[in-house]
């Protein structure tokens, strides 16, 4: 036990947190998320250490990449080796492709609007 903390969590704002989890267990290769009872909050166990986590949010409203009205405050960079294979299989998942213009990553939404992009650097 000491004073530096441990990497714990990181929680996403989102509508549906069940099928949001659903999705990043599918990108993710994931166990199957926890959910709460109540369904306000889902549970994916990172087996390296730590979790994302998703809650639900009244009244959400989706970041609008890339203009900062509702500004996206967080993203996720998830690496890939084979950018192209990834980029499909996020698509299939129900991804939206939000920006392909750099060489060594990609820009996308996921089904609840959250930017994210996939990494080969």
């Amino acid at each position: 036990m000491g004073a530096i903390p441990t990497f714990g969590s990181v929680a996403i704002d989102c509508p549906d947190p069940a099928a949001l989890a659903g999705f990043y267990r599918s990108v993710l290769d994931l166990a199957e998320p926890e959910i709460a009872p109540d369904g306000h909050w889902a549970t994916l166990r990172i087996p390296a250490g730590g979790r994302l986590e998703f809650q639900r949010v009244p009244g959400y409203r989706a970041p609008e990449w890339p203009s900062q009205d509702v500004p996206q405050q967080a993203h996720l960079d998830l690496d890939v080796t084979d950018l192209e294979a990834a980029h499909q299989r996020v698509l299939d998942l129900g991804a939206k492709l939000l920006d392909d213009s750099p060489d060594t990553f990609r820009v996308y939404a996921d089904p609840a609007g959250h930017p994210f992009c996939l990494c080969a650097c």
